[in-house]
């Protein structure tokens, strides 16, 4: 189609065609943005479940007669149900104190995931406390 000098006067006219550029310019940036949000609704998703297990490791090995090896057995387990194994690799314990009462802490150092389940290795650190209960 040829242009003549009108066409180059009228607006309608220099837009012509742009619409199918447009629609994929927007459409591959919101593609981006939604899978941008479910990445971060993935991390946060596992950064949830490993301090869920933690938590539930750090519970079981403060409890009378429970040694810190049987908490971190516990945590690994929980993780591995719920995520898999690959994200159980690096779990450690310690007696701490917290607010002055004796306790024991779980420490996970995991995989931060970045693109799908790949990511960066122990890029997410997360630990839990529970009190160690001692019999009167």
């Amino acid at each position: 189609m040829r242009q003549t000098r009108g066409d180059l006067w009228d607006p309608d006219a220099r837009e012509r065609g742009s619409a199918p550029a447009e629609f994929v310019l927007v459409g591959g940036l919101l593609t981006l943005l939604t899978l941008a949000v479910l990445q971060f609704g993935l991390a946060v998703y596992i950064r949830n479940v490993v301090h869920d297990a933690a938590v539930e490791g750090a519970h079981h090995a403060a409890l009378v007669g429970a040694t810190p090896a049987e908490g971190i057995e516990r945590t690994r387990e929980v993780i591995g149900h719920a995520v898999g194994a690959a994200y159980a690799e690096h779990v450690s314990a310690a007696y701490t104190r917290v607010a002055g009462v004796p306790a024991l802490t779980i420490t996970v150092r995991t995989t931060l995931p970045l693109v799908g389940l790949l990511g960066a290795p122990r890029g997410m650190a997360v630990s839990a406390s529970a009190p160690v209960e001692t019999l009167p």
